[in-house]
């Protein structure tokens, strides 16, 4: 196994599961290949709707008690995918999830949608100036389907992105740190396509099936810019962190569903749109998020925070 210590990956999610569906397989090999792997959840994802009947007693219109079950969940998920550093944004609990667009938890003064962006954005700058990663992942600006928390968790990613780099910035909160590459989730068509053709044609236990419009993020195949497979044992290893979040995703085999019982494709490989920096591949999308980062640059700068540090 090839070791990247100096490789640093950060990674943006509203709220817990959304890492393991979008990111799963890319996790998993970036830890496995000796990364750092940074997961920031803007949310304990309080409002989700809960699928096991003997958990019902959890939702937020009964005992408001999903939040901190989803953050047992979310360390079981990150087990499985071997990443050790994921953490809350600010705190677990600082930024409640807001619920579905339109809906009354949008304007709770608690809400992550409520929050003022420079705020939020400073606790995610403590992070990238610590960790100093050289590429990010979130969302694109509709957070992938439109959800507030989603929306506000890109605009959070871009916005504590753009800040850590300054130097008139927060300066207790570390040095500046400009991220080399930043990379939006998405989903290409064709992907999307043929993988709801494999579940039409399989077996499942669902009782219905989601359409191709369901999946968040989908975009023409033109704009992918990179396509991460990893190898057999990162796509079990993102099954297994899915199977971890369980009040949520229920798993059969290459499939799961959420809480609507609609059957989806688990894509064994993860696609992304280069946003900010440049491509480390002209004749393709890149197989490689760091691709065009220069190693070395990245262990003078591990060397350099080690300086700091002293």
């Amino acid at each position: 196994m090839t070791s990247h210590p100096a490789r640093r990956l950060l990674l943006v999610h509203a709220h817990p599961d959304d890492e393991s569906i979008n990111n799963g397989v890319t996790m998993a090999k970036y830890a496995a290949e000796g990364a750092r792997v940074t997961l920031v959840t803007c949310t304990r994802g309080e409002e989700g709707e809960v699928i096991p009947p003997e958990l019902a007693h959890l939702a937020p219109d009964r005992d408001d008690a999903l939040g901190p079950f989803r953050v047992d969940e979310l360390a079981a998920a990150m087990t499985a995918l071997g990443v050790t550093d994921h953490r809350f944004l600010g705190a677990p609990g600082r930024y409640r999830d807001s619920g579905m667009m339109g809906a009354p938890q949008n304007e709770r003064p608690d809400a992550f949608w409520q929050a003022p962006l420079d705020a939020a954005a400073a606790d995610l700058v403590a992070v990238i100036r610590e960790v100093r990663p050289q590429v990010l992942v979130t969302y694109d600006p509709n957070g992938g389907y439109g959800h507030p928390d989603h929306i506000k968790a890109h605009r959070v990613a871009m916005r504590g992105a753009e800040l850590a780099a300054r130097d008139d910035f927060r300066p207790e909160l570390g040095s500046p740190c400009a991220i080399e590459k930043i990379y939006w989730n998405c989903n290409p068509r064709s992907v999307v396509e043929e993988g709801f053709a494999r579940l039409h044609a399989a077996g499942h236990r669902f009782p219905g099936i989601a359409s191709v419009d369901d999946v968040p993020g989908v975009v023409p195949d033109s704009e992918v810019s990179a396509s991460i497979s990893g190898e057999p044992g990162h796509a079990a290893a993102k099954a297994a962190a899915m199977r971890a979040h369980y009040t949520q995703i229920a798993v059969d085999g290459p499939f799961f569903a959420l809480s609507n019982d609609l059957g989806q494709p688990l894509f064994a490989t993860e696609h992304y749109r280069l946003v900010h920096g440049v491509a480390g591949a002209t004749d393709g999308p890149e197989g490689d998020l760091f691709a065009g980062i220069g190693e070395m640059a990245g262990m003078e700068e591990s060397a350099r925070i080690e300086e700091v540090a002293e």
